[in-house]
């Protein structure tokens, strides 16, 4: 390695809400000499992050813009209701939109939603993050709908939360630029996907389709077929061996008598 290369590292962004300590904890153990960086976006600035070049693969939320990045979607999140602990809500064990039709709703200015017509009634004005929406819930002036991570995340002793059956939901997915598939972010899909450390590190050949399978399983057995059928053949100068050995050991010298005298 010369002077001018840089150690290779892996950077991973993230949005509020995703834990990604389990892949990272991986990570550490497969590729130790490789440093693992962690970087909280917020939602909204994490494509712009990936496109800068400022990390190589993110565990953000969809949509994204697939003409640019690739992405392999992870999981999709319970929506809930954030409300105070005396509400009347909390006598459900569940709620609906219809639910929230008179209660005032914040739509928070980074909400992860993107609601055509949020449900309620909107409140005086849009708090600028979820963090701040949640505590004016906690002021008991309104309700907030967000994915369960973030009420987890945000989480105050005053506060619960009830899965709201009919909302919008939000997925999370691992995203990364197409072009910018290196093999660092190989390992780490391999990592998210489960994969062995083995096939993790070799990153083998994806395997053939079925037709191929087929042909090739067909292959195998003319092959095995056409070696058992010569194991089985002789050639002619074998057998004219044999036979003349078997010859000779058959033609014995006939028995004589002792010869008569003449009288």
């Amino acid at each position: 390695m010369t002077g001018s290369e840089e150690t290779p590292s892996f950077r991973l962004a993230y949005v509020p809400g995703v834990t990604p300590a389990k892949w990272a904890r991986i990570w550490n153990e497969r590729r130790p000499g490789v440093p693992f960086t962690l970087l909280q976006v917020p939602a909204a600035e994490a494509s712009d992050v990936l496109r800068a070049g400022d990390a190589d693969a993110g565990l953000v939320r969809l949509p994204v813009d697939r003409m640019f990045f690739s992405a392999i979607p992870l999981y999709t999140e319970t929506t809930v209701v954030v409300v105070p602990r005396d509400h009347v809500i909390t006598a459900a064990e569940e709620v609906t939109v219809a639910d929230l039709a008179d209660e005032v709703l914040f739509h928070p200015l980074d909400d992860v939603f993107d609601w055509d017509a949020p449900p309620g009634e909107p409140a005086f004005e849009r708090p600028a993050t979820t963090e701040d929406a949640v505590e004016l819930v906690a002021a008991g002036v309104g309700l907030l709908v967000v994915p369960q991570s973030l009420a987890r995340l945000y989480h105050r002793r005053d506060l619960t939360y009830r899965p709201l059956t009919d909302g919008p939901e939000s997925a999370v997915a691992l995203c990364w630029p197409e072009e910018a598939t290196t093999d660092l972010v190989d390992d780490f899909i391999g990592i998210v996907r489960g994969r062995t450390v083995n096939s993790t590190r070799g990153r083998q050949a994806a395997p053939l389709p079925k037709p191929a399978k087929a042909a090739q399983a067909a292959s195998e057995k003319a092959g095995r077929a056409q070696k058992s059928a010569a194991a089985g053949r002789t050639t002619p100068g074998a057998r004219t061996g044999r036979a003349r050995a078997a010859g000779a050991k058959s033609a014995k010298p006939a028995k004589r008598g002792k010869p008569r005298r003449r009288s």
